[in-house]
């Protein structure tokens, strides 16, 4: 896991497996994504309730705010909660996401120990009604749920924040899978385009293969200095087949799958995303296109007689690496 990021010629790219995102979005995401199933993932409150419906765990929903006047009400809303998550259900890239994890009084408490007034609050999910955080600046609703409970296994990994899996899922297939840890920079939140740390994930094991940070390669969290090479993902098989039961769900052929560890629920779904980045590819230092084209080369008689779980054992026995 030592190094750092250098910048690779188109040919070396290539040769290595490295789909970009003209490829992706052309390739993959186009020919395999109905457009018609992206509400099922790009509204979190659709996504919830098709899980609920398919048995797919999810952290609670308290409650959601779709109007202004409904505002007036969050007092009594949040009075049974010292902790809870607020996100806009049509948000991206963690824009909009409010995390607290307490309250004293008036004042609640957020990740870093900062605190905010319930007016703060208030504000914030007006902006979020006003499509301030959504998807093409449209009108939203704020939902409002059960935050997290932060896994004391990843001591030193993440920084004032729970981490999350991302696990690309093509065909009702798992192909990569990594770990986002949350940093100073990335204020608790676990966005690589915020300063996260994305740790590359072995499909057949769970365990760290390498790490990057701002696309440049680490060896330890930039605020703890735990070693990233320590890295296990437990209830790993729990977490690869949820992943891949995703496909029924959505009936995405292409899909991001988000997924945090609770330490008294266990594994839950955050969040899908029909349009996943790629820096997933940086993190494991190896790149997507052989696996999708393995997962391709089925024939569609093959891939409609596998359940989820016969999928997982596919995929990690095609997929088995040697720890980076």
């Amino acid at each position: 896991m030592s190094g750092r990021f250098t910048w690779a010629k188109p040919s070396e790219l290539k040769a290595r497996g490295i789909i970009g995102m003209n490829q992706r979005n052309g390739s993959y995401i186009a020919r395999y994504n109905n457009r018609k199933y992206y509400p099922r993932v790009d509204d979190k409150f659709i996504t919830k309730e098709l899980a609920v419906e398919f048995g797919i765990r999810v952290p609670e929903l308290y409650g959601v705010i779709r109007q202004q006047h409904q505002v007036r009400g969050l007092a009594e809303l949040l009075k049974p909660h010292d902790s809870f998550v607020i996100k806009p259900s049509m948000g991206s890239a963690g824009k909009g996401i409010l995390v607290i994890t307490g309250r004293e009084g008036d004042e609640f408490i957020k990740p870093s120990g900062s605190r905010i007034a319930l007016n703060d609050i208030r504000r914030h999910i007006s902006n979020t009604l006003s499509g301030l955080y959504s998807l093409g600046g449209r009108n939203d609703k704020a939902m409002i749920e059960y935050a997290i409970a932060f896994d004391t296994c990843f001591d030193g990994f993440s920084f004032q924040g729970v981490p999350d899996v991302r696990v690309i899922v093509f065909q009702g297939y798992p192909v990569m899978a990594m770990m986002r840890l949350s940093t100073k920079a990335s204020d608790g939140k676990a966005n690589l385009h915020q300063g996260a740390v994305g740790v590359g994930i072995d499909i057949v094991t769970g365990k760290a293969r390498s790490a990057v940070q701002w696309g440049q390669r680490v060896t330890e969290h930039p605020d703890t200095g735990r070693n990233l090479h320590e890295l296990e993902v437990p209830h790993w098989d729990e977490i690869i087949e949820l992943s891949a039961r995703c496909y029924e769900m959505t009936e995405l052929g292409y899909l991001g799958a988000d997924i945090v560890i609770d330490r008294n629920l266990g594994p839950q779904i955050l969040e899908l995303n029909a349009r996943p980045g790629l820096a997933i590819q940086v993190a494991n230092n190896t790149g997507l296109l052989p696996r999708l084209q393995c997962i391709e080369g089925l024939s569609r008689r093959e891939r409609m007689l596998r359940s989820p779980s016969d999928r997982v054992a596919f995929a990690r026995k095609q997929f088995a690496e040697q720890p980076g």
